[in-house]
């Protein structure tokens, strides 16, 4: 064979991966890696997770890691991320998106890896539920059958401990 190959040999190689190599990242090469959104959850009703993951991946495929979950339906939005990891991924330069970056404000996470060191979050954060209290002047529906069930034995005992004593 000569050393010049023709178009159609070239184009197998690189079908192949040999002469421009594989899509698939090895060890040492560079990765672009982006803090991207993760849809979840009905139609109307999404929900998102915070991922980490390869910028040539679908947007619901294949993460390295989950860091955070947001659910813009609630009021107010729940947004939770885990700070540390975050920081480490800004630090070793994944990229996030526009809507990450505005999650990550929020949450004084951006602001930290900028250095300002007064970054803190501005997440507002759901009052708990008061708890349930029963309308004191409504009578209850439901008719208690644990009460009925305990006097009943205990009114056979003390019927029981007046016969044994009589006995003697």
């Amino acid at each position: 064979m000569s050393s010049h190959s023709s178009p159609t040999e070239e184009r197998a190689e690189e079908a192949n991966g040999s002469a421009t190599g594989s899509s698939l990242p090895t060890t040492g090469e560079i990765v672009a890696v982006k803090i991207r959104l993760k849809r979840l959850g009905k139609i109307r009703a999404p929900y998102y997770r915070i991922v980490v993951a390869d910028s040539r991946t679908k947007r619901d495929g294949r993460v390295i890691e989950e860091i955070g979950k947001y659910h813009p339906t609630e009021e107010p939005s729940f947004i939770e991320v885990d700070s540390e990891r975050a920081q480490y991924w800004l630090s070793v330069g994944a990229q996030p998106t526009e809507q990450v970056t505005a999650i990550l404000k929020l949450t004084g996470d951006w602001g930290k890896f900028k250095g300002d060191k007064d970054a803190k979050s501005t997440v507002k954060v759901r009052e708990p539920k008061a708890a349930f209290q029963a309308d004191a002047a409504k009578k209850s529906v439901v008719k208690p059958k644990a009460e009925k069930k305990a006097d009943a034995p205990a009114a056979d005992e003390a019927a029981d401990a007046p016969a044994e004593t009589s006995a003697e």
